[in-house]
């Protein structure tokens, strides 16, 4: 086992904390900043980011933030390195390495996740740049006759091929297999096409000698699709799928489980984060890695305007905490409401 490796990773899941996700690529940053009215320019994007890093306590509650490419190579306006700025308040510094899904050949209705050419050479260029950790999602939807194997194994192989690549340069791989919300599937649907792909991928980390005290897993919760009439399913029973799920494919020998909000509510993510939570111990700390379920508020306060950085931060600081909370088990709704 890398110790190293294994302290990186531990790290990330300390009790009580969890990694932001601001690794939007450039389409999708400019649609949340459609959607307050600003323009989405280099200079604003950094501004953005800049207000969230430098949120005073958010290191309470967030270990790591993974970051995008253009984020890592920008600065603050005091002139440090933005991955200087979330090191010098004890936050790990991340980077998403994949470069997107496209459609998968034979296929077409399915998706697989293109970047391995060239990886080791980004690897070794971001570790260079702050990077200690990392992160791939591979995408699979939920339709008719659809995920397929071909898809679940293709995108499995890539994974276990991007992780092995992170160990070998000494950084921490976050794997995701992301099965979407999106559709009309019950909750057993999703039960049953998550814990064929989490089978399938470790079983491709393990031909690939990933080490799993190395890694984190970064899956989606357990819950209906979003067009189902039975969502959203209320958080004990998605806590009870979702670990099911998680013992029967997750080793023991991962640190932690970091989950995606995949388009879930704010509070909603929160709530099912807390059940499970509520339901422990368990073998891996489960915590979050969300993006929009970390943001969302933040960016309404701030409206792309300086004058609101107060309220952006003030924003982020909450829901920072809240999920912190959840990650503890000790969140409930009447700290959400007396904290806001």
């Amino acid at each position: 086992m890398d110790a190293a490796l294994n302290e990186t990773a531990r790290a990330l899941v300390a009790p009580g904390k969890g990694i932001l996700a601001a690794d939007e690529s450039s389409g999708t940053i400019k649609k949340r900043f459609d959607s307050i009215g600003c323009d989405s320019t280099e200079d604003r994007r950094r501004a953005y980011r800049e207000m969230l890093f430098t949120t005073k306590g958010a290191g309470d509650h967030i270990s790591g933030v993974i970051l995008f490419d253009e984020t890592i190579r920008q600065s603050a306006s005091d002139g440090r390195p933005l991955p200087k700025v979330l090191e010098s308040v004890g936050i790990i510094p991340g980077i998403k390495v994949d470069k997107g899904a496209v459609k998968l050949a034979k296929s077409p209705d399915e998706l697989v996740t293109d970047g391995l050419d060239g990886l080791r050479d980004r690897l070794i260029e971001y570790r260079g740049l702050g990077a200690r950790f990392a992160k791939w999602r591979a995408v699979i939807t939920i339709g008719p006759d659809i995920p397929s194997r071909l898809c679940i194994d293709v995108n499995a192989h890539a994974l276990g091929r991007y992780a092995a690549l992170c160990q070998d340069e000494g950084i921490v791989p976050i794997v995701e297999p992301e099965v979407l919300m999106d559709g009309d599937h019950t909750l057993e649907r999703c039960y049953q096409v998550t814990c064929d792909a989490l089978h399938r991928v470790f079983d491709e980390l393990y031909d690939q000698r990933v080490e799993f005290e190395g890694m984190l897993l970064k899956p989606n919760m357990v819950v209906p699709g979003k067009d189902n009439r039975s969502y959203p399913a209320p958080p004990e029973t998605v806590a009870d799928a979702t670990i099911s799920c998680l013992r029967t494919t997750v080793p023991a020998a991962v640190p932690g489980v970091v989950f995606l909000s995949g388009g879930q509510g704010d509070e909603e993510a929160t709530a099912n984060l807390n059940a499970m939570n509520a339901k422990g111990p368990h073998p891996w700390q489960l915590s979050f890695s969300y993006g929009r379920a970390l943001q969302h508020a933040a960016l309404q306060a701030w409206k792309g305007s300086d004058a609101n950085i107060g309220a952006g931060q003030a924003a982020y600081k909450h829901r920072a905490e809240m999920n912190g909370l959840a990650a503890a088990g000790k969140y409930s709704t009447d700290l959400e409401q007396a904290a806001s």
